[in-house]
């Protein structure tokens, strides 16, 4: 099926919203014909691909969405700073974002039965805390965020959309009345239509997919670390990090798009951690605002997918972690090994979990491998923990079969 076909239901229910006739009648929009709005899916794509890639829609004129996002490391930052100029939180991927649904605060997933007695708590929506339901909601946060493009107003935004000389192109796509309001959301629908293609944004075409297809298969190195993946007594990854195909057939995503607190270690290299009393408390703010009476969402960030986990150089919200292997050694080890991650204080105790408050240390996630050990032994060894970073790298996108290899 062609990317514009599946653009088609996106691109008429925004006709809808921004394209009545004077009258107020939608009807005509519908009697779109399949070529003209595969068109017009084409050009929304082309002006946000444009506008992805231009820096003159932030205030500095130096940023664009694909100054953090860039689209040769999984549509992730290309640099090993913990955090952006500015910013305090590490970027996220902007790939395989297509099945994220919405944020709720309990989701019942029970595919096999329709049991909907397990409630597996606040689920979904995008950026590390959830805040936004759609790509549309996403795309408008970077534009406006002081930690980032920095435009004080939708207005700012479209004034310097149409300075960079996208205004004939946008005019094209809205009726000759729109107010600014209906221009700024079709600044941020064009880059999210843009983020629809899939060839680009959620392509499957990592060696695992090509194993799952039967085109390929795993080493024994790697096959180890998928067992290991999956085993609840080793690295319980898969408990939250999905790694079978759904009931569906469909790819895993590798994730639940729940929300866990991890404990990561406070990174002092985020400048506003260097007040002591700042805190990124993640579900309960301080950027969203609607959870913050809700003390047993402190600390807890969204899983993201860990498709081409192994192209980034930084890891975990805070971007505290700058290598795959010390990111999956932290599981192992956060609990056995204390002081390899956390400051020691000046009565030479360890300050386990530095970048939560005490009173939220009970939202930590205590599950396998987390938690005391009999004996302190960690539940993965150092060749355990290589296994399992061997199996996180066939999960990068591009993957091409070796000649003369069958599976």
């Amino acid at each position: 099926m062609s990317r514009w076909t599946c653009l088609l239901p996106i691109l008429l229910v925004l006709l809808s919203m921004l394209l009545p006739d004077a009258g107020g009648r939608a009807d005509e929009i519908v009697a779109l014909s399949r070529p003209q709005a595969r068109a017009r899916a084409q050009a929304m794509a082309t002006l946000g691909r444009d506008m992805f890639h231009d820096p003159r829609l932030s205030s500095s004129g130096r940023m664009a969405c694909a100054s953090c996002h860039a689209d040769g490391h999984a549509f992730a930052q290309a640099n090993d700073r913990s955090v952006q100029a500015g910013g305090h939180r590490a970027v996220p991927s902007l790939k395989y974002l297509q099945d994220v649904p919405q944020f709720t605060e309990h989701f019942y997933d029970s595919e096999d039965e329709a049991d909907e007695s397990i409630d597996n708590g606040p689920t979904g929506g995008l950026t590390w805390d959830g805040r936004a339901d759609t790509v549309q909601a996403q795309a408008g946060i970077p534009l406006l965020s002081p930690y980032e493009m920095a435009n004080a107003s939708r207005a700012d935004v479209v004034r310097r959309v149409w300075a960079a000389g996208y205004g004939a192109r946008l005019d094209a796509l809205l009726p000759a009345d729109s107010d600014t309001d209906a221009r700024f959301a079709m600044v941020v629908e064009a880059l999210a239509t843009y983020q629809q293609d899939e060839r680009l944004f959620y392509p499957y075409t990592s060696k695992y997919d090509a194993v799952l297809a039967g085109r390929a298969r795993l080493s024994a190195h790697e096959a180890r670390g998928l067992r290991l993946f999956e085993q609840e007594d080793k690295g319980n990854c898969a408990s939250c990090h999905i790694s079978a195909p759904g009931h569906d057939g469909t790819p895993p995503q590798f994730t639940d798009y729940g929300f866990i607190a991890l404990g990561v270690p406070r990174n002092m290299h985020i400048t506003l951690n260097r007040d002591p009393g700042y805190f990124d408390l993640g579900l309960c703010g301080p950027d969203r605002t609607d959870l913050r009476d809700h003390p047993e969402y402190c600390g807890l960030f969204r899983t993201p997918s860990l498709r081409n986990v192994a192209t980034r150089r930084v890891f975990f919200h805070n971007g505290v972690m700058h290598s795959l292997r010390q990111a999956v050694a932290f599981y192992a080890l956060r609990d056995t090994r204390p002081g390899m991650w956390y400051p020691t204080g000046a009565d030479g105790r360890v300050r386990m979990y530095d970048d939560l408050p005490a009173q939220y240390h009970d939202n930590i996630n205590m599950d396998p491998p987390f938690g005391p050990r009999p004996g302190n032994r960690p539940a993965l060894s150092d060749a355990e923990i290589d296994d399992i970073v061997a199996f996180l790298r066939t999960l990068t996108d591009g993957y091409i079969q070796p000649e003369g290899r069958t599976p």
